[in-house]
């Protein structure tokens, strides 16, 4: 309990200081991490600029993906990733030939995500957050097919408790049901003015106001994040979304918790704390989506370079997995374990795709391994994997390294 503020039987909480709703930062700490991401979205919208249509929507549905499928994870529940795909696909009027049939429930969260961005000039108002509620919750119950109010204001007093039912564990208490309006009158206030602030901290900003407002009854986590999402497309200027925050989230999920619930249980209005752990997951967002597109761009210059070669699916199968990197080195057996092929046929894909000049073939023995041959190919991103899934140097066999 150290550190916490106790009145009575009830801890306060941020939004009991007298300063709430006003939240306060320290700018010089956040400075280096804002100059970085400021840096990496410049460099991210260069990257694109030189990507074609195809490979810029397939980035994009490799993130809306994401973004939808994370931020439910986070709140304990896991989406159909195929079943994700489908809808947003459909939505995005990319193809869906094998792709399956969407849950109404799956289609709602992307429904509500597709809207957070690709409206992101709209103004946000209550009857839009209500529309992203029922969405959220199309059958009228919680996640635990419990009965929900969809689409309004909670009517009920709220606590975020732990689900460990032998110690009972209150983390937050939101601001009681008589004020919620008032609440959330004066946050949509705030969002739709424009104000002498970095977008970048106003997203991180509306992500921890809302959350300690807490409006609905269930999904505030994912409504959220969305808001943060919102913003961030206000931000780059642009409907299109290629990198993904929940998924560095989530991937944080414990950390992201224990973060909320100090500042939520702070003895002051000040944020900074968490608008640094959210700085932290954006910039990692940012490098992967940056990595993400070197290896697109790389792909997509690799298999236009070898268009002429007659290639089987199991092959092209192979060869588009390792821009996707994976533990290890490409050898005989990993390339069975992925095509389910024979020995005998093992041998032969491999020594065409050699003779192809598509791989290149590291040692002579038992150890030998191969290479995507990406010579003359931009290796930004993907210097890591260097030696172990790419070649970058000349193709002539009188280059290639031997296996020590």
């Amino acid at each position: 309990m150290l550190g916490w503020i106790v009145t009575g039987f009830r801890t306060t909480y941020i939004h009991d200081r007298d300063q709430w709703p006003h939240l306060t930062w320290d700018s010089g700490v956040l400075a280096p991490q804002l100059a970085r991401i400021h840096f990496a979205r410049g460099e991210l919208m260069g990257q694109l600029s030189l990507m074609g249509f195809s490979t810029q929507a397939n980035s994009m549905l490799d993130t809306l993906v994401q973004d939808v499928t994370r931020s439910s994870r986070i709140e304990g529940e896991v989406l159909d990733d195929a079943q994700v795909r489908s809808s947003v696909a459909r939505r995005l009027g990319l193809p869906i030939a094998g792709l399956p049939e969407p849950a109404r429930h799956v289609e709602g969260v992307v429904a509500m995500t597709l809207d957070a961005t690709q409206q992101y000039q709209e103004p946000l108002d209550a009857e839009r957050l209500y529309r992203w509620h029922r969405s959220l919750f199309p059958h009228g119950v919680d996640d635990n097919l419990q009965p929900l109010q969809t689409g309004r204001w909670r009517e009920t007093e709220m606590e975020v408790v732990n689900n460990n039912m032998s110690r009972r564990t209150v983390h937050f208490e939101a601001p009681s049901p008589a004020r919620v309006h008032q609440e959330m009158e004066t946050f949509l206030q705030w969002f739709n003015k424009e104000q002498d602030l970095d977008p970048v901290i106003k997203a991180g900003l509306a992500h921890i106001h809302f959350l300690t407002v807490h409006p609905f009854e269930d999904g505030n986590g994912r409504i959220a994040r969305a808001l943060t999402d919102l913003l961030l497309a206000r931000a780059d200027g642009r409907r299109e979304r290629y990198y993904s925050l929940s998924r560095q989230i989530e991937q944080r999920r414990a950390e992201y918790y224990r973060v909320l619930e100090a500042t939520q249980r702070s003895r002051t209005t000040d944020v900074t704390n968490w608008l640094g752990f959210y700085l932290d997951c954006l910039t990692a967002a940012l490098t992967a989506a940056l990595a993400s597109l070197s290896r697109a761009r790389a792909r997509h210059l690799y298999f236009s370079r070898f268009a002429d070669v007659a290639l089987e699916e199991r092959a092209h199968h192979v060869l588009t997995r390792m821009f996707e990197p994976f533990e290890g080195k490409l050898n005989n057996k990993k390339y069975r374990g992925l095509t389910g092929v024979s020995d005998d046929t093992v041998t032969r894909d491999l020594k065409y795709l050699v003779d192809a000049g598509m791989l290149i073939q590291i040692g002579r023995t038992k150890g030998t391994y191969y290479l995507l041959n990406l010579s003359g190919i931009p290796s930004a991103g993907l210097e890591p994997y260097a030696d172990t899934l790419y070649w970058f140097g000349e193709a002539d066999s009188s280059t290639r390294p031997e296996k020590s």
